[in-house]
């Protein structure tokens, strides 16, 4: 069993308004909380995980390939591996993202 209690998690100031905490983790699976700032944004970007994203608060429109949606709280999505995806930040808030496998790049 893997346990990590929140307030022992390191809350990471990424700039520009944007925050990540790597939560739970082992090679197959990673939990990581993002926080953004109103007007921020997670860049375009690709990467071989699949991952899944559930909005905590907040508002953001999300962007897959060429299709933008805007989600809320309680939304998610699923974006494919190697899929070109970003979020701009239209409410301040947070998206719980899950990643499978872990980033080993996040650890």
């Amino acid at each position: 069993m893997i346990v990590k209690h929140y307030d022992d998690t390191l809350l990471q100031d990424l700039g520009g308004g944007n925050t990540r905490r790597v939560l739970a983790w082992n090679d197959d699976l990673m939990t990581v909380e993002v926080g953004f700032d109103t007007g921020t944004e997670g860049a375009l970007h690709s990467h071989p995980h699949t991952q899944c994203s559930y909005v905590l608060s907040g508002r953001f429109k999300y962007t897959i390939e060429d299709e933008c949606v805007e989600i809320g709280p309680g939304d998610s999505v699923i974006v494919p591996s190697g899929k070109i995806h970003g979020t701009i930040c239209i409410e301040a808030g947070k998206l719980l993202d899950i990643f499978t496998p872990a980033r080993q790049d996040f650890i």
